[in-house]
């Protein structure tokens, strides 16, 4: 079992930067890729960023390469997303998820473990 809190969100004008954070606990967490995702209000969850265990390979969605950058501390057993340039349609609720097998996923059911989530709203 793992459990993920995300921690981070609020409020933020246009351009502004934030920096999310999920710490995971429960299993091995430096074993599996981990990912962010995030939920507007009436739309689907979709992808933004994705890494591997070992922290050597990212992947970020086509919307937000450029500006978002993942990482993770293993030793802490966080994985962050850093937000840059923010955008209005940036406002969402972002999840990180884990998953429990290799390869980096960028489909919501490719993941096993999902946070709560952390409100973030982008005021023009």
């Amino acid at each position: 079992q793992v459990q993920l809190v995300e921690s981070g969100g609020g409020l933020v004008q246009a351009g502004g930067s934030l920096r999310l954070s999920c710490a995971a606990s429960g299993r091995t967490f430096s074993s599996y890729p981990m990912g962010w995702f995030r939920q507007a209000p009436g739309k689907e969850r979709e992808f933004v960023a994705a890494i591997s265990g070992s922290g050597s390979i990212t992947y970020n969605a086509d919307s937000v390469r450029g500006r978002f950058t993942i990482s993770r501390d293993n030793a802490k057993n966080t994985v962050y997303l850093q937000m840059n340039s923010l955008k209005p349609e940036g406002t969402a609720v972002y999840y990180c998820a884990a998953r429990t097998v290799y390869g980096l996923g960028r489909n919501v059911n490719e993941y096993d473990y999902w946070g709560q989530g952390t409100q973030v709203t982008v005021s023009s």
